[in-house]
């Protein structure tokens, strides 16, 4: 029995809508990161970016399990001395709803430049519009 072994240039990629609304922040960050990684194929490589493209609407409408809306805190470093940074999930909600989707996503791909190119397939909008129609993305139903 011999390997398969996918090529980049065999890639045939897909696009997928999501709609947000009422969805649970993890479960949905989990589907999005099988999808950007190309895992839900047959022919998945680990070496080689087989994934989709992936557009989120709705993500104002986003949310999260077990009172975390109040406890949840996000936390980043500017490099300065004192410089640590923490945004309550509250707060990034209502000034940048895509930003929690994002990084939910982002740090479940690969930490290398392969999870860099498939995080550029994602695109998040926080209302129900998006400039993607042309792509004719499939629209998905996430189970809750």
């Amino acid at each position: 029995m011999k390997t398969f072994r996918m090529r980049q240039e065999d890639v045939v990629r897909e696009w997928h809508h999501i709609d947000a609304t009422n969805q649970i922040l993890g479960k949905l960050a989990v589907r999005v990161a099988t999808l950007l990684m190309g895992k839900h194929r047959p022919t998945f490589t680990p070496g080689v970016d087989t994934g989709d493209f992936v557009v989120i609407t709705g993500a104002e409408r986003v949310t999260v399990t077990g009172g975390k809306d109040g406890k949840k805190v996000y936390r980043r470093y500017t490099g300065w001395i004192g410089g640590l940074v923490e945004e309550s999930y509250e707060d990034l909600q209502q000034k940048k709803p895509e930003k929690i989707i994002e990084l939910a996503v982002r740090r479940m791909l690969p930490k290398n430049r392969l999870g860099r190119q498939m995080f550029g397939r994602l695109k998040v909008y926080a209302g129900d519009e998006h400039p993607h129609t042309a792509q004719k993305p499939q629209t998905m139903t996430l189970s809750k």
